[in-house]
């Protein structure tokens, strides 16, 4: 069967465009996108040869979404491929000329449903009314496009009670993979791990007030951002003022993501809602505890107390965890390795073919 992924674009790689990229190695499905970096997908160590380009879209907010759903919406592979798989926000609008299909939904778009209010008060006086004209209209073209899906697939419990309530579609849970073979637990270095974009839902911010406040710790905070994307400013605005203690690293090649993985004390995650987030079981196959916020997804990848601690969304609370933690890291070690097989990339190839087998 000859498979093909449309996925948003692959500027800074998160999450998502690994799950997409592990995906389409085990498929051996091509990959339809936008803005392709094929020298950070090279970095992540996945060949970049079996990927389309469908141009690269403009770089200013929101003309770079409107672009990129107009080039998936006029594409057309009808022909070329027996199955198709929409990921991200606005891959979808590909799925009226593209079936049998099914959506692997990350997330309802959240700028335009459960985190509306918060992007409007990022605004400014200036772009507060060309927002919300673009998702009066954007959300009108997208919810046009839903009932060409066939068959939807989510992240986790959290996101699929948002597509139940915000598109009126039930979903099947199968939970992103890790590959744990590639994860190894060196030692219980002296510094703790960050791996996210740095968007302003992932609250870095809040880390870094935390560790300000504990000299005594370190934290290397990896992941990058796309020039022009919403994040830009508030990257910029972060890196302003760390304290001594906080490294931005960017972004690194795989293997050295690896390594920071072997070697950390633990991870920290902070992100606002998460829909389901990888990062946990990353760590968690390299033998190291979490310590994240008790929201959203996270509350389904760790388990408190024996993997890491889930704590209260605030500065005080983030500390607390890290110095609970930081005194006994290895003691968390098998209950980490174990909890993380559970999210093997095996399993979620088999899921995810039995859902496909289904569905053409």
């Amino acid at each position: 069967m000859r498979i093909a992924i449309f996925h948003d674009y692959f500027g800074a790689i998160g999450g998502g465009e690994k799950l997409v990229l592990m995906l389409a190695e085990r498929l051996k499905a091509d990959i339809i996108s936008t803005d392709l970096d094929k020298e950070s997908i090279s970095k992540m160590g996945f060949d970049p040869s079996n990927m389309i380009s469908l141009g690269t879209t403009f770089k200013t907010p929101p003309l770079k979404q409107m672009h990129a759903s107009l080039l998936f919406a006029n594409c057309d592979f009808s022909n070329d491929y027996d199955f198709f798989i929409f990921s991200g926000n606005w891959a979808h609008f590909a799925a009226r000329k593209h079936q049998p299909n099914l959506y692997y939904c990350h997330t309802p778009t959240r700028a335009f449903y459960d985190l509306y209010d918060a992007f409007l008060q990022r605004q400014s006086a200036l772009t507060r009314f060309p927002f919300m004209l673009w998702v009066g209209s954007h959300k009108r073209a997208s919810e046009h496009y839903l009932p060409h899906i066939c068959s939807i697939v989510t992240n986790s419990e959290n996101t699929r009670q948002r597509i139940r309530k915000y598109f009126g579609r039930e979903a099947e849970v199968i939970y992103p993979p890790a590959d744990t073979s590639m994860f190894r637990c060196r030692e219980y270095g002296d510094f703790w791990l960050s791996v996210n974009r740095l968007y302003p839902e992932k609250r870095l911010e809040m880390q870094i007030e935390a560790f300000r406040k504990m000299p005594e710790e370190k934290l290397i905070i990896v992941g990058g951002y796309s020039k022009g994307d919403h994040a830009e400013r508030y990257a910029r605005s972060i890196i302003r003022d760390l304290p001594r203690n906080v490294t931005l690293a960017g972004e690194f090649p795989q293997s050295e993501l690896l390594d920071l993985y072997s070697r950390c004390k633990g991870l920290i995650c902070t992100a606002l809602d998460e829909d389901f987030g990888m990062t946990p079981i990353e760590a968690m196959a390299s033998g190291k505890p979490v310590v994240a916020v008790n929201e959203g997804g996270f509350r389904e990848t760790v388990v408190d107390g024996q993997t890491g601690v889930l704590v209260d969304s605030d500065v005080p609370g983030i500390i607390a965890g890290i110095r609970y933690v930081s005194g006994k890291p290895d003691t968390y070690r098998d209950a980490c390795i174990a909890r993380a097989s559970m999210f093997d990339i095996t399993l979620f190839e088999q899921k995810l073919r039995q859902v496909i087998n289904n569905g053409s």
